[in-house]
């Protein structure tokens, strides 16, 4: 049999409480990631909604704090920008007030130092011989990785001026 067409385990709304705080104490989820879960374990809209109160009650759950983890996270791991980090908490339906203050966990010095290094690094990894088509490839690595184009701008001319 395959996982597909196994019925699927429904849990009472006392079993899904103790299930999702296993699931929040794992690591930090945003309010919508848990709701979907609750849904996916056949509770329905009530129980999901007095679950997840119960849950923030019993602070399991909470978005500022997902939020703060979830900037650091991608900004020290992966070197996400600003951009794009913005995008993967609305991704999470996160409310912009929540994302304003989250981003905050990101000091501008180390925001901008690990810009120059990503650029820095791509620059050795770049087989271009005509300095206008490798500025542009980095300018767009830059931007993929969700920095501001005027950053990207900023950096790049200082980068280009240091090395002549």
């Amino acid at each position: 049999m395959l996982e597909s067409e196994r019925p699927k385990k429904v849990y009472t709304p006392m079993q899904a409480k103790a299930k999702a705080e296993s699931y929040c104490a794992f690591q930090e989820r945003a309010q919508q990631e848990v709701r979907d879960k609750l849904y996916s374990w056949g509770l329905h809209s009530g129980d999901v909604e007095a679950t997840i109160s119960l849950l923030i009650e019993d602070n399991f759950l909470n978005e500022e704090r997902f939020a703060r983890a979830y900037v650091r996270g991608k900004f020290k791991l992966k070197g996400w920008g600003k951009i794009k980090i913005k995008q993967g908490l609305k991704m999470k339906q996160i409310s912009n007030p929540l994302i304003r203050i989250a981003l905050t966990e990101i000091e501008a010095e180390e925001y901008y130092a690990r810009l120059e290094s990503i650029i820095t690094k791509k620059n050795q990894l770049i087989n271009e011989e005509n300095s206008y088509k490798r500025k542009h490839k980095l300018f767009q690595y830059a931007l993929g990785r969700g920095y501001e184009s005027n950053l990207i701008a900023e950096v790049l001319t200082t980068q280009v001026n240091t090395e002549n």
